[in-house]
């Protein structure tokens, strides 16, 4: 049988890094740390490097991945068996396959891709391979976003450019707009720039082979360090460039689908309305902009701007309220029988 499991909500987890700024505060409401940058806000993760904890209720102090590993099927729901078989080597990094983060993006991030399952798994250290979404919650007028090479672009030109200092001569820029959505499989060049906060979405892995730095350097005076071999090995180079999401429209359930990929499905709420979702997985909510809130058996819950909870598949129907004019989007896994049946 069953344990009933409320929706959860988890202390976030920061990350700083050169490149970010104090926007998680001032535009999110987070509460930083008095001093320093921060780049990222780990909403709701479990990973060897990053462990969410719950906040409040019946569950405090439990650690997402202690959650999963003793109700999987009540957080989780079917369709999510353990790894087994050549897979098993990941089985104890990430019970839970997805990651959700808040990303403010003071300055560009380094080009980088990211590999796939395959290719995370023979790595000396195995973790998942990851392909992730962005949501565009705010952007300076200067801001852009680079996703994709440009057309015709070959491993060759990519390593000639890299080696001669034009990395970016070969990237496919975007100047974003908020509420813009960017889909980023893995094997994709990418890079975030200056001015954009974001929310994204992504496969629970912490991988990441970096092509170019923009020649920066730490406090120290040091780089760090770059993955070309790996990177020009993961690279899809028949993608070409990436262009912004076209949303689907579900007028039935007045949403909009944005993403639906092997790893996980991603919908954009319409605003000022109710929506009664089914569980016959796990959702996380994640709220960039406004609040809605969030009743089941167990009552309701508010989130605010920058807040996220994840409704475990136990909770068996949830209702989902959006006040006025707020964003909030619905990010679900894909469980794995559907996806290989989609191979």
């Amino acid at each position: 049988m069953f344990r009933a499991f409320p929706p959860l909500v988890f202390e976030p987890l920061y990350r700083s890094y050169l490149w970010g700024g104090r926007r998680l505060a001032t535009k999110l409401g987070k509460t930083l740390p008095a001093e320093g940058i921060w780049a990222e806000s780990w909403e709701i993760v479990d990973h060897p490097q990053g462990q969410s904890v719950v906040a409040s209720g019946p569950w405090q102090g439990w650690s997402l991945g202690r959650l999963v590993e003793e109700y999987r099927g009540e957080i989780l729901g079917p369709g999510f068996e353990l790894f087994s078989g050549a897979e098993s080597k990941l089985s104890h990094l990430s019970r839970f396959p997805l990651l959700l983060k808040y990303l403010d993006c003071q300055n560009v991030l380094s080009v980088q891709v990211h590999p796939d399952d395959a290719y995370g798994l023979q790595m000396s250290t195995p973790d998942l391979g990851k392909t992730e979404a962005w949501y565009i919650i705010d952007t300076e007028p200067d801001s852009v976003l680079y996703a994709g090479l440009q057309s015709g672009v070959s491993c060759r030109d990519l390593a000639e450019a890299i080696s001669m200092g034009r990395t970016e001569e070969c990237l496919h820029a975007i100047k974003p707009q908020a509420g813009d959505c960017i889909f980023i499989p893995s094997g994709t060049v990418h890079a975030l720039g200056a001015g954009l906060l974001v929310a994204e979405i992504q496969q629970a892995s912490n991988c990441t082979f970096r092509l170019f730095d923009w020649n920066r350097v730490d406090a120290s005076g040091a780089a760090r360090p770059l993955h070309i071999e790996q990177s020009l090995d993961v690279i899809d180079f028949d993608r070409g460039p990436v262009h912004r999401v076209v949303p689907r429209l579900d007028g039935a359930s007045n949403s909009w689908e944005l993403v639906a990929c092997d790893q996980f499905r991603l919908v954009s709420l319409g605003e000022a309305s109710a929506h009664l979702l089914d569980l016959p997985t796990c959702k996380i909510i994640a709220v960039p902009q406004g609040a809605a809130t969030i009743s089941t058996s167990s009552g309701d819950l508010e989130l605010r701007a920058g807040q996220s909870a994840l409704i475990p598949h136990a909770c068996g129907q949830a209702k989902v309220v959006v006040a006025g004019k707020s964003k909030v989007l619905v990010a679900e896994p894909v469980p794995q029988n559907l996806c290989e049946k989609s191979r």
